[in-house]
């Protein structure tokens, strides 16, 4: 009798603890609910999962958001500069409309949203994007707060990286401190936009170390083109702000990570083995490296050595240049003569780095030429191809900063 009535409440016991995992396992947090220890949130179609983590061979405590299927891949972290040293962090949403992330007493980071929501909901959505609503207003897209406004290392489709024009924050990838470490680490991914072209750039600390080129109107020049993986980038102007995103796909998972050591990966799964597989990096070699060969050098990667100096250049310093030195770059041969028309050499190459450069976007390739050559200051000359029917003339003074011969692809610019 007695063993029966054992097996009755073990029973019974695995039948609540099953229940209670499931019941943890749903996309929402409401009020007066907490998130603690192995408790997690599943978004739907069990894609993202949110819950505390310790990254590599840390011991430290994270709340962040992985991928279900492959959890060593993390998204998001909230408390990424503020580690939980032991297992006893909780996740509380009040009834008064705080989310509070603490450790006993202590307060590791919190949002008060009393004054804009009276039933707070948090939900991990299918896109991975971490949002709170207010239950009493009927609206599930009127986001009062959403994660995608605070990137980590890592862009998700549906997730802007932005260049604010006006008083708010930029938003950008910024690297982990290292894998067993999520704090803010020396690199960047941001968003550019200057006198009419934007860009996207890589940045150790204020130092740049790689660059996407112009955008054409359907992708950024410099940047690896897969045209048999379909995402498509957005890009949005408007007086405020500059922002680029990922349009989302239910169909096609996929990633932008920037690593510890400052490389952009995309990433997309392989969902019949839980694979992930690299359909591109920047930098993709040397030459992608920033300035690689100097002012007026241009990078060859099928080269030996890589750089060479641009058509009319010799190196600043013939000593530095042969010891694989490049970083002093090239000088002319010999001054400009612009009252007598100096000529222009097509050269196939990205664009250069837009730091001294004029953008007109009326011109014809031919008027570009000709205002150029009456300037003594003007170096180069393109065709941008800032947007779909809109060309015109792009005009660059001074020295070229940052020329590669773009492997496979079809860009020209006058020198």
């Amino acid at each position: 009798m007695a063993q029966s009535l054992l097996t009755i409440i073990l029973v019974a016991l695995l039948y609540y603890l099953t229940f209670l995992k499931f019941t943890l396992a749903s996309d929402t947090l409401s009020a007066n609910q907490t998130i603690r220890g192995g408790q997690t949130l599943v978004s739907e179609g069990q894609i993202f999962e949110l819950g505390f983590f310790s990254p590599g061979r840390s011991k430290d405590r994270f709340l962040g958001i992985w991928y279900k299927p492959t959890p060593e891949i993390v998204v998001w972290v909230a408390n990424r500069n503020q580690p939980i040293t032991d297992s006893q962090g909780i996740l509380t949403i009040s009834r008064n409309g705080t989310l509070v992330l603490s450790r006993g007493e202590h307060i590791i980071w919190s949002l008060n949203l009393s004054n804009v929501a009276s039933s707070p909901v948090m939900r991990l959505l299918q896109t991975g994007n971490l949002v709170i609503v207010d239950k009493t207003n009927g609206t599930s897209d009127n986001y009062i707060w959403q994660s995608f406004d605070y990137p980590c290392d890592t862009r998700l489709p549906g997730m802007q990286i932005v260049d604010n024009l006006g008083d708010g924050q930029d938003k950008y990838l910024q690297s982990w401190r290292s894998s067993d470490d999520p704090s803010l680490g020396d690199f960047t991914n941001r968003i550019e936009y200057r006198g009419g072209v934007v860009e996207m750039v890589i940045y150790n600390a204020s130092i740049k170390r790689s660059r996407s080129g112009p955008w054409t109107g359907h992708y950024f020049s410099n940047l690896p083109f897969t045209p048999t993986i379909p995402i498509k980038p957005n890009l949005v102007i408007n007086k405020d702000m500059i922002s680029v995103s990922d349009a989302f796909n239910s169909s096609l998972i996929t990633r932008l990570t920037l690593d510890k050591s400052g490389s952009l990966h995309r990433y997309t799964m392989d969902e019949s083995k839980n694979r992930w597989n690299l359909v591109h990096s920047i930098p993709r070699d040397s030459c992608d490296n920033y300035a690689q060969c100097g002012p007026n050098g241009i990078c060859r990667i099928s080269k030996v050595p890589i750089c060479e100096c641009l058509k009319g250049f010799a190196p600043r310093s013939q000593q530095d240049w042969d010891l694989q030195d490049w970083s002093g770059g090239c000088i002319r041969t010999r001054p400009l003569n612009c009252q007598n028309g100096d000529g222009f050499v097509k050269v196939g190459a990205n664009f250069p780095d837009m730091l001294q450069f004029q953008l007109n976007t009326s011109m014809s390739l031919n008027e570009c030429q000709s205002q150029c050559s009456k300037s003594c200051f003007c170096t180069a000359y393109a065709t941008p191809f800032i947007s779909d029917g809109v060309s015109g003339c792009l005009m660059w003074f001074g020295d070229l900063i940052d020329i590669r011969e773009p492997p496979g692809a079809d860009s020209n610019i006058n020198i």
